[in-house]
């Protein structure tokens, strides 16, 4: 019984658990923060990979639309709604 109660009396060992416990609950950069941290940093990663994603598909569309002026012509078409002199536009939505 008396060298586990050394043991446990030890100021070593106190000091220690005392800096873990405080480095784990209390410290600013404690074990949540830095789990939301890490999270935080993998949604911005998919964000990125997103968003390189789209900007390969949009600049594929503007080549294609710079070279073929048909290409264009469906694009306004399409996107604004525009016609020609003697053409009537019909609009149905769902």
């Amino acid at each position: 019984m008396k060298p586990v109660f050394r043991i446990l009396t030890n100021k070593f060992l106190l000091t220690g658990i005392a800096f873990l416990a405080w480095m784990t609950f209390f410290d600013q950069n404690d074990l949540m923060s830095m789990r939301e941290k890490k999270q935080n940093l993998q949604n911005v990663k998919d964000n990125i990979t997103y968003l390189d994603a789209e900007i390969a598909k949009m600049e594929k569309e503007h080549e294609e639309m710079t070279g073929n002026p048909q290409q264009l012509e469906k694009y306004a078409r399409e996107n604004f709604r525009m016609k020609r002199d003697n053409e009537d536009v019909y609009i149905i939505e769902k």
